[in-house]
Parts: structure tokens; C-alpha cells; sequence
């Protein structure tokens, strides 16, 4: 087997490779955007909640209707919390897939250059032993006397 098909086994191994880690970012990067839609979700959640009860608490509420409220509050800004964290884990996932898949197409694009060069140097020396041969025909041609009529 001569090294260009070699080369191009290396290059389907190689486009797979980069198929695969495009693949693996393009989820990442789905699920991060469904981590921040949840989060922006759950603040809006928030937002209308504090909104709702700011109106009922303007008129006398009860100590116990208070407290539920405020213990509600803090479990939704956990929540909130907790959920900031899951899409700052996704981002960093995101940029790490991002950073593969980079890799992964130069080294696919390496190889298709190493290829390419590999196929101009072959074709190069077909040229030059064409060149050659036809050169040497010309000279034998004129050693015997004859002379080549323009066209």
C-alpha cells in the first residue's frame, strides 16, 4: 500500500475523529442553552412570585404566611443558585468541547495538506519523466536527421 492511501486512512480516521468531537459540542452547547433557558426560568419564576405576594402583603398578613413566604424565597434562590452553577458547568463544557473539536480539525487539515503535497511531488515526477522521455525523443529524432516541421 503506498503512503497516500495510507494517508488517506489516516485522513478518514482523522474526519471521523472530528465528526464525533462536532457532534459532542453541538450537545454541549444544546444543553448549556437548556441550563440557562431553566435558570432564566426559575428568576422569572422568582420575579412574579415576589410580585404576587408584595400585593398581599400590603394589606395585614398573618406571621406564618410571612415566614412560608421568606422560606420559599430562599429555596428559590438556591435553586436559582444552584442552577448558575450547572450553567457555568456547561459553559466550561462548552469552551473544552470547542477547544477538541479545534484540535481536531487541524489535525484533519494537517493531514489533508501532507496529502495534497504528497500528490503534487508524485505528480511532479510523472511530469518531469514525461519531460525527460520526450527531451531524449526530440534529441534522438534530431541525431538521426530529422527535424520536427512547426505546425
Amino acid at each position: 500500500m503506498d503512503r497516500v492511501a495510507l494517508l488517506r486512512l489516516l485522513e478518514d480516521r482523522d474526519r471521523k475523529r472530528r465528526d464525533e468531537a462536532l457532534m459532542q459540542w453541538q450537545e454541549a452547547v444544546r444543553q448549556a442553552e437548556a441550563a440557562g433557558a431553566q435558570a432564566q426560568a426559575l428568576e422569572t419564576y422568582r420575579s412574579e412570585y415576589r410580585e404576587r405576594w408584595s400585593a398581599q402583603f400590603k394589606q395585614a398578613a398573618p406571621i406564618e404566611i410571612i415566614r412560608c413566604y421568606q422560606g420559599f424565597v430562599e429555596r428559590l434562590d438556591q435553586a436559582i443558585g444552584a442552577q448558575q452553577a450547572t450553567v457555568e458547568n456547561h459553559a466550561a463544557r462548552v469552551a473544552a468541547a470547542r477547544e477538541r473539536l479545534k484540535q481536531r480539525e487541524v489535525k484533519l487539515a494537517t493531514v489533508q495538506r501532507l496529502i495534497d503535497r504528497r500528490l503534487r511531488a508524485a505528480t511532479q515526477v510523472v511530469q518531469r519523466r514525461e519531460q525527460k522521455a520526450s527531451d531524449e525523443a526530440a534529441q534522438r529524432m534530431r541525431r538521426a536527421g530529422l527535424t520536427l516541421a512547426p505546425m
